[in-house]
């Protein structure tokens, strides 16, 4: 039953991401928060799919702590599911991703439409540069930004060092930063086809003031409260793992988003 659902899903993610990538070359010429409504529009089509084709379904817990403005989300990162979703919970949005990725056929011509922050992971320190300088503009055009510290998709149970690109963001910009914790990769794993049904629980954390907070505290405080919150909704995953110790991850792909 598992593979028929991923089978569907894959069809169903092909024939309806077509036709928007098509639209998305097309509407070039719109202003770029027209053509992000447009775009966007995929999510709520994409979330039904999920739901009722794959049998994943989301709780959210913590949404009182949604700020009314912008400001730099700092998610845990798992699966594909949340670079979806999130667009779902939280106002309009952009992502931190590489640049390679807009170069994927269809989904990625779309991406480029979409107001976003790519980066050329190969930049070194000058990444750091290109996340603040784009981050700030998009921030500026009223878009949240979305940032995985981690860096690459992590398997529940394990972590990664958080890197400071989006706590640098925030502070320059001088926005607050929204903290996630999730179980998405239980459900749908990393690379993995084959996607189970089952409830992914997003928690959102209390906002970080960044005001007269130093960078590298700002980025403690989010990495704190979310590993603390991965912990606490998910205990089954840390039993053997002491709070703080880094997990190494696989490379990442060259599809996925990331962090300077």
């Amino acid at each position: 039953m598992h593979l028929i659902r991923s089978i569907l899903f894959a069809i169903l993610l092909a024939v309806i991401t077509v036709p928007y990538a098509l639209v998305a070359m097309l509407i070039f010429w719109l202003p770029p928060m027209t053509r992000h409504r447009v775009i966007t529009s995929w999510v709520p089509i994409m979330m039904w799919v999920i739901r009722h084709v794959l049998g994943i379904r989301y709780r959210l817990i913590g949404a009182e702590n949604i700020p009314p403005g912008p400001a730099v989300v700092l998610s845990k990162h798992q699966s594909a599911w949340e670079t979806i979703a999130l667009q779902q919970i939280f106002p309009p949005l952009c992502y931190v991703l590489k640049r390679e990725l807009l170069r994927v056929p269809f989904f990625g011509w779309a991406l480029a439409q979409i107001p976003g922050i790519a980066i050329d992971r190969g930049a070194g320190k000058d990444a750091l540069t290109q996340v603040i300088e784009q981050g700030r503009a998009r921030l500026k055009e009223g878009l949240w930004v979305v940032v995985f510290p981690e860096g690459t998709r992590v398997a529940p149970g394990a972590m990664r060092r958080y890197k400071p690109g989006g706590a640098f963001l925030a502070k320059r910009a001088g926005v607050p930063v929204v903290p996630v914790a999730h179980n998405a990769g239980e459900f749908w794993r990393r690379n993995a086809f084959l996607k189970w049904p089952g409830e992914v629980v997003v928690s959102i954390g209390p906002v970080i003031d960044v005001k007269g907070v130093k960078v590298e505290q700002i980025n403690s405080r989010a990495e704190d409260w979310i590993e603390g919150e991965m912990r606490r909704l998910f205990p089954q995953h840390y039993a053997n793992q002491p709070f703080g110790e880094a997990v190494e991850a696989e490379a990442e792909s060259p599809a996925e988003s990331g962090e300077a």
